[in-house]
């Protein structure tokens, strides 16, 4: 039990144990109390996927729960934004299903190679991808009645957009990536 309960994974956790709070705080016309609340509730949870991989590499405390239940934590919080925020007019639905049906994919396939003992990691576009979704949830969260910034939505818009590029780069990267490394090849005469 020691294992398990390493600080990484309690991070790791702590995204899942959000995720039930984001789904009531983020239902439409709840105020921009409630909004600075799931903002800040979705910021540190955003914050804890970087915390985690660094502080589990840095002490060499890296567990196999850890490996499973990391990614799998980061989709169910970025999965639970992009469907709480299509109700609330702040993304169309078209956007957060090309993204839960890549996240989907690539998870697929990451099993389908992990049962074979492949170890398909992330890639550094993934990783772009990624921060670029936690960055523009972050700022879609946000009430923009209360910003300072002008046409603060607007603007996270476009970087989820950016994001659903890179999302769209990557899966077919992670496919390439997958199908050379699973798939054998085969010549031809």
């Amino acid at each position: 039990m020691k294992h398990i309960l390493t600080l990484p994974n309690l991070l790791t956790g702590y995204r899942f144990l959000v995720v039930p709070f984001l789904l009531f705080l983020l239902q439409p016309g709840m105020g921009n109390m409630v909004g600075m609340v799931a903002f800040a509730l979705y910021l540190s949870a955003a914050l804890t996927d970087l915390a985690d991989g660094y502080i589990a590499r840095r002490r060499k405390i890296e567990t196999v729960l850890g490996k499973l239940i990391d990614p799998l934590a980061d989709k169910v919080l970025v999965a639970a934004a992009l469907i709480m925020l299509i109700p609330m007019g702040r993304i169309p639905a078209w956007v957060s299903l090309i993204i839960l049906a890549r996240e989907l994919m690539i998870t697929g396939l990451r099993g389908v190679a992990a049962s074979s003992g492949v170890v398909v990691g992330a890639s550094r576009l993934g990783k772009y991808k990624s921060f670029l979704q936690y960055f523009a949830l972050c700022v879609l969260i946000y009430p923009e009645e209360w910003s300072f910034i002008p046409h603060l939505h607007a603007i996270g818009t476009v970087i989820l957009y950016v994001s659903l590029v890179l999302t769209i780069l990557s899966g077919i990267d992670y496919f390439f990536r997958f199908q050379k490394v699973y798939l054998p090849t085969t010549g031809t005469k």
